[in-house]
This record gives structure tokens, sequence and C-alpha cells, in this order.
């Protein structure tokens, strides 16, 4: 089946095309709003600019697609294979992502509001700027990728793995990390306030100058953390691990600190929660 039979069937009514072999096709910009595409190949096919508003791409086939700039909103990419796919600025607003492989893919600036990418695959991803608030990441494997500026506000990454993952100035604010995995993640400069992260593990990551304002980081193990001028205000760090960890300059004032291992941590010039300067 080539393009033009597609557009041709397509402007005549027909919507089902399930199974179908449409690997590099060049179907940019075409209104293929509702089409049904489950388990289509679609590999290495442009869809740059398509209107696929609500398409069912269920288990379908799109690897290294192009699909940026592409309308997106409310599609079924449940089990799809998205593997080094171009999504850079794709409208995926409320759309359902469910264990879609998207290792490799360029998301950046891409609009996912509301979307489910439940565990989902986005190991070395690009999704720098994207907007991703309020979605559901849950045991998503997010390993080595780059959320720089992401806004992650409300999104929940619960049992999620983003070791070595970068979340330079990220926005997680009121954000759901319980039991995720960030080792070794940078987290620079990110504001994680009010961000529930009880039982996290961040052994030796970065978090200088984040904002964990009100974040609960309970039960949570930051062994070897940097977290230079980091501020705790009104944490809570209760049966923490923070042992060898940097706190420079950190700010913990009105942190609840009950049982904290800070063995062999550093908190020269640190406030801590009795608003004391640490010598």
């Amino acid at each position: 089946m080539d393009a033009n039979e597609v557009i041709t069937r397509y402007a005549s009514g027909e919507r089902d095309f399930r199974g179908a072999d449409l690997q590099g096709l060049n179907l940019a910009n075409e209104n293929l709003r509702d089409i049904n595409l489950r388990q289509a190949n679609l590999k290495q096919a442009n869809l740059t600019g398509a209107d696929l508003k609500g398409a069912n791409l269920r288990e379908a086939l799109l690897g290294k697609c192009v699909l940026q700039d592409a309308q997106m909103e409310l599609v079924n990419l449940i089990g799809a294979d998205l593997s080094h796919a171009n999504l850079n600025n794709v409208n995926l607003n409320e759309a359902g992502i469910r264990g879609a492989n998207l290792t490799g893919s360029r998301l950046e600036k891409a609009k996912m509001q509301n979307a489910n990418l439940n565990e989902a695959t986005l190991d070395h991803a690009q999704l720098r700027e994207a907007d991703l608030s309020h979605s559901a990441l849950n045991r998503c494997h997010l390993i080595e990728a780059d959320l720089t500026l992401a806004k992650l506000e409300s999104t929940s990454f619960a049992n999620a793995i983003l070791t070595g993952a970068t979340l330079t100035g990220a926005n997680l604010s009121t954000a759901l990390l319980s039991g995720a995995n960030l080792d070794n993640a940078d987290l620079g400069g990110a504001d994680l306030s009010r961000a529930k992260l009880q039982g996290c593990t961040l052994v030796n990551a970065h978090l200088v100058q984040a904002n964990l304002r009100g974040a609960n980081l309970s039960w949570s193990s930051l062994r070897g953390a940097e977290l230079r001028g980091a501020t705790f205000y009104r944490a809570k760090l209760s049966w923490s691990n923070l042992s060898g960890a940097t706190l420079n300059e950190a700010v913990m004032i009105n942190a609840s600190m009950e049982y904290v291992n800070l063995r062999n941590a550093v908190l020269t010039g640190a406030i801590l929660p009795d608003g004391k300067t640490h010598e």
C-alpha cells in the first residue's frame, strides 16, 4: 500500500488499516484522525505534522518514525514500539502510552500532560523542556534520560527507575517519587517542593541548590549525595540516610530529622533545624 492509496481510502471514509504495512511512507501533514493502525508497520514513516488525534496505534511498529509536530491527543499507543522515533514538539496530551517502548526517542518540548506512561521504557530518551505535568510514569524506566527543564509538576514516578537521569532545573513540585531509584541522577536546581520521596533512593545524586521545601524524604537513602545549598525548609527526613552526603550551606530550618543518619556528612555552613549555623 502506498501513501496515495492510504490517503484516498481514508478520504472515502475508511478508517480500519489495522496490521497494514506502511513502512517508510510519507504521510506528513495528513489528516488521519481516528484512524485504526493497530499493529500496523510504520517503521521510518514520515508523519511530521500529521493529525492523528484519537488514532488507535496500539502495538504499532513506529521505530525511527518521524512524528515531529504531530497532533496526537487521546491517541492509543499502548505497547507500541517508538524506539528512536522523532517526537519533538508532538502533542500527546491525555494519550495512552502504557508499556510502550520509547528507548532513545526524541521528545524535546513534547506536550504530554495527563498522559498514561505507566511501565513505559524511555531509557536514553531526550525529554528536554517536555511537559509531563499530571502524567503517570509509575514503574517507568528512564535510565540516563534527559529531562532538563522538564515540567513534571504533580507527575507520578512511583517505583520508577531514573538512574543517571538528568533533571537539571526540572519542575517536580508536588511530584510523587516514592520508591523511585534516582541513584547518580542530576537534579541540580530542580524544584522538588512538597514532592513525595518516601523510600526513594538518591545515592550519589546531584542536588546542588535543589528546592526540597516541604518535601517528604522519610526512609530515603541519600548516601554520598551532593546537596550543597539545597533547601530543606520544613522537609521530612526522618529515618533517612545522609551518610557521606555534602550539605554545605544547606538550609534545614524546621526540618524533621528524627533518627537521620549523618555519619561522615559534611555540614559546614549549613543552617540546622533550630536555626543555628553549623561551624
